[in-house]
């Protein structure tokens, strides 16, 4: 696959720690996805994330990259040119990647048909113990297809078809290094950067407000917490004080269209028990204080009640804002199938070193 320079990436997997002001590991990553046959949609697409939030976006229909949060404009007093030279890098990287999903395709004997090639790099830092990791993947329909491993500074072919690609760029000693150095000391310097722009809207905290739901009298009892921020929290249900795992299903954490999450957590249990004995705990990083609601069939919202719509109805909004976003971010997310996707880094002033962190295949 051909050269491309690389520009600023960026995630977080924020470490989940629930009591008082405890160490978080932030993140910084971006997404690249090109696509073909795809209708109405950009041919490339490029998007950068600081802790789980959108940095900026660049299509192959604006072809310049813009600002999504206001935090972020604070970059040009430091460096004026940044936006001009992002918007640079974006558009190389649209070609190369123009270029390499065509010869993906003759490595996999295709021609039409919908067809996705993504990469993703990005660093991690915890802001306790100042620990760095970083990671470069890319993906082709829905499978990882190579990766870079820091600790053996080799890369992982996770297809035949990538075995080519992957001996080029292990050869490549300089392109090695300079992958290293970018992803555990350029990026990470980024990304300190960027938090510190966003501080006051990436490490707020927001409480939820928690509701207990429940279908009919022999579902589940739901223990539904949303509107926290961030998404580093935890709930579960206790019985007489004591945490309980079984009988209880604990949902995913989902972003809400603004910005906050929600989850639940469901408990079976059967009309005889004292529901008095069972308490619902939310935890939320950064926060001393539990939220704790006491269950009582008093307070359970169920469809049997005529009410006006509540938080009941913020699951199937969420689920449905999300998969757009998604879709509009990074089409090409599927791509890691739910598996430790890590998060990527940020922008090198350094036109070589930008260089050399994209080796051709």
């Amino acid at each position: 696959m051909r050269q491309v320079p690389m520009e600023p990436l960026i995630v977080t997997l924020l470490t989940i720690s629930l009591h008082g002001a405890a160490a978080v590991t932030h993140s910084m990553k971006y997404f690249y996805t090109a696509s073909t046959g795809v209708p109405n949609f950009p041919e490339f697409v490029g998007v950068g994330f600081v802790d789980e939030v959108q940095i900026d976006h660049y299509d192959s229909n604006t072809r310049r990259v813009e600002p999504k949060q206001d935090w972020m404009t604070m970059v040009t007093k430091d460096d004026p040119q940044y936006w001009e030279r992002e918007t640079g890098h974006r558009r190389a990287s649209q070609q190369w990647f123009k270029a390499n999903i065509e010869d993906a395709k003759q490595r996999f004997n295709q021609t039409g048909g919908v067809h996705i090639f993504q990469r993703m790099y990005g660093c991690e830092w915890n802001d306790e113990t100042d620990e760095v990791k970083g990671y470069d993947q890319f993906g082709y329909d829905g499978e990882d297809f190579i990766s870079f491993d820091l600790k053996t500074e080799k890369y992982i072919a996770s297809k035949q078809q990538a075995v080519i690609t992957k001996h080029k760029w292990d050869n490549d000693t300089t392109k090695i290094a300079q992958t290293k150095y970018y992803l555990t000391q350029r990026c990470p310097e980024y990304l300190k950067k960027y938090v510190n722009y966003g501080r006051s809207s990436v490490q707020r905290t927001e409480l939820p407000s928690v509701s207990l739901l429940q279908k009919t009298p022999s579902s589940p009892v739901s223990c539904h917490a949303t509107g926290f921020y961030p998404d580093r929290a935890t709930l579960f249900w206790r019985k007489d004080g004591e945490d309980l795992h079984e009988d209880v299903d604990l949902g995913e954490i989902l972003p809400n269209h603004d910005g906050t999450f929600q989850m639940s957590a469901d408990l079976e249990l059967s009309s005889a028990e004292d529901w008095r004995r069972y308490d619902c705990v939310f935890q939320l990083s950064g926060v001393k204080d539990d939220l704790v609601t006491r269950l009582a069939k008093a307070v359970i919202r169920t469809n049997r009640e005529k009410e006006k719509p509540t938080d009941m109805t913020v699951p199937i909004i969420a689920a449905v804002v999300v998969l757009a976003l998604v879709l509009i971010a990074v089409i090409g997310v599927v791509i890691y199938k739910k598996k430790n996707a890590k998060r990527p880094p940020s922008p090198v002033n350094n036109a070589e070193v930008l260089e050399e962190l994209n080796p051709g295949s």
